[in-house]
């Protein structure tokens, strides 16, 4: 997969919050101030850029299927469903898929309630594009690749993530990507969105100065 991610940005003090995380490997305990990556309209254009950028790439949009990786990314992938249909004037089929029997770190990061898998249509020879909403180790996706091998073959498996933040473990990159950045382990993302959390837009979160830090979950 080739990356299409944007320049690392700048960070801006934000409000606090109750954090919004999928796979990104946060936990409770977050006391510091937020820092705003992207506001809400920030997170809105992005959208919309990730959205044309989606359909540029797929020769016939009739086979598009978005498939969401819980948590944050099953939402994300309607959102994105919402902005292709207003594009290309038809429905665009999005579902769910959970990888959390094909992880091969489980031991190291646990288990979470796993949700159903709801897969709309059949995947063979369909444009998939897997939605997530930040990328880390890259394990996460690595098992979401598995995953869909029981549910048919794909013409082709595309992946968008709003936000990559590094520390790849395996060689996957996004080929959509909404915003680079660089962060440390003890960090995490929180990807907000309005159906959810009454609020929209991308906050950074870092732990307690001399607090124990916890461990973090691989995505």
């Amino acid at each position: 997969m080739v990356g299409q991610g944007s320049a690392p940005i700048p960070l801006r003090p934000g409000a606090a919050g109750a954090s919004a995380n999928g796979d990104t490997g946060a936990a409770g305990g977050w006391s510091r101030p937020r820092l705003e990556l992207l506001g809400a309209e920030d997170l809105r254009r992005t959208l919309d850029r990730l959205a044309s950028q989606v359909l540029e790439k797929v020769p016939t949009s009739s086979r598009l299927v978005l498939i969401g990786i819980p948590t944050r990314g099953v939402a994300l992938a309607r959102v994105l469903a919402e902005r292709l249909e207003r594009l290309c004037g038809h429905p665009i089929a999005c579902g769910s898929l959970d990888p959390t029997f094909h992880r091969d770190d489980l031991a190291r990061v646990g288990t979470r309630m796993v949700e159903p898998t709801q897969l709309p249509v059949g995947l063979d020879d369909a444009e998939v594009v897997l939605v997530d909403d930040v990328i880390f180790t890259g394990r996460t996706v690595r098992a979401a690749l598995e995953a869909l091998q029981a549910w048919g073959r794909p013409r082709r498996v595309q992946l968008v993530a709003m936000v990559d933040r590094g520390h790849r473990e395996v060689p996957i990159q996004p080929d959509f990507c909404g915003r680079v950045v660089p962060t440390t382990r003890q960090e995490s993302i929180q990807v907000c969105l309005q159906a959810i959390d009454g609020e929209e837009g991308v906050f950074l979160l870092r732990p307690d100065d001399g607090a124990a830090i916890i461990s973090q979950a691989s995505a």
